[in-house]
């Protein structure tokens, strides 16, 4: 860095040191458009703060999860005098907490006595796999971050009623599968009433951005409070079918009911995976069996139906 200008200037060495970026990275954003060329003093190459400030931007869109190609859009927007305020505010928005349960931490020992008293290893990788539970690290006591402690209050109680922790998290992944497709089709949704008119734009204007921020703020109980409500009576209405059904003399013996294992080709479950993710295929699978059930059911109802003159 040269001692004698007003302003800090780095050689490509130290500028990668300052922002935590490699030199093959900087050179690589360089070719990409992402940052501006250096200023050339004799054979050497000058960086200067303005360089730094743009490395720690793109730093910080990537761990929000944006790509290059949209972070190059964003930076444009933010060259031409746009501004990156209310997009980053709408970020911040959309990836802020979607509920207010609070995590809590909880140790090995709580954590095992609260499942039935015998460490079970795969369970505790499963859980952590699943998200579940999150490592905390430089622990001299084995602790683990709780995301919602809700969720693993529910998995205690159906421990402490019977199920095997296997079962337990094999039902969170499938459900977790057909909540995500859920959300998919609110955002959808969404999206197309809603938050079009705010996204015509790539990247948004500021204003633009703010107002979709308030209206993220706006319907974001909206999804949670449907899923309550709909499940709520989707569930008095199949348990009391499940229960005069089991509580009937000639009620089917339970084993009928289990689910059963179904191979399909590789090439099937390929095309599914690419359309819905892995998580979803499951319940992919499901949701268009049971549909063309109903459209088969259909169809010969109407085939039988007499025809009037």
């Amino acid at each position: 860095m040269s001692e004698q200008s007003a302003q800090p200037e780095y050689r490509i060495e130290d500028l990668a040191h300052r922002s935590g970026a490699t030199v093959r990275t900087i050179r690589a954003y360089q070719d990409r458009g992402l940052l501006p060329r250096p200023e050339r003093r004799g054979r050497s190459n000058v960086y200067g703060d303005a360089h730094l400030a743009r490395l720690r931007q793109i730093a910080d869109l990537l761990d929000r999860g944006y790509t290059l190609a949209s972070i190059k859009e964003l930076l444009e927007a933010w060259d031409t005098g746009r501004g990156l305020g209310g997009v980053l505010g709408l970020v911040a928005e959309v990836q802020g907490p979607w509920t207010d349960e609070e995590a809590a931490r909880i140790s090995r020992a709580e954590l095992d006595a609260r499942f039935g008293g015998t460490p079970d290893e795969e369970a505790i990788r499963e859980a952590v796999e699943l998200g579940v539970l999150e490592r905390l690290p430089d622990r001299e006591t084995e602790e683990y971050l709780v995301p919602s402690p809700q969720e693993l209050a529910v998995a205690a109680e159906l421990y402490a009623a019977g199920v095997p922790l296997a079962a337990i998290t094999g039902h969170l992944r499938e459900l977790r599968g057909q909540v995500e497709h859920i959300a998919s089709r609110f955002l959808e949704f969404t999206t197309e009433y809603v938050f079009a008119r705010y996204l015509e734009h790539r990247p948004p204007t500021d204003a633009d951005a703010a107002e979709a921020a308030t209206m993220v703020r706006r319907l974001r109980p909206l999804a949670q409070q449907t899923v309550d409500a709909e499940l709520a009576r989707a569930m008095q209405r199949l348990a009391t079918r499940h229960l005069q059904l089991h509580l009937s003399p000639d009620a089917p013996k339970a084993a009928d009911d289990e689910p059963r294992p179904v191979t399909l080709p590789a090439a099937t479950v390929r095309a599914v995976q690419a359309m819905v993710g892995p998580e979803g295929v499951s319940a992919f699978v499901a949701a268009a069996t049971e549909r063309e059930v109903h459209k088969r059911t259909m169809d010969a109802l109407t085939s039988s139906r007499p025809i009037s003159d």
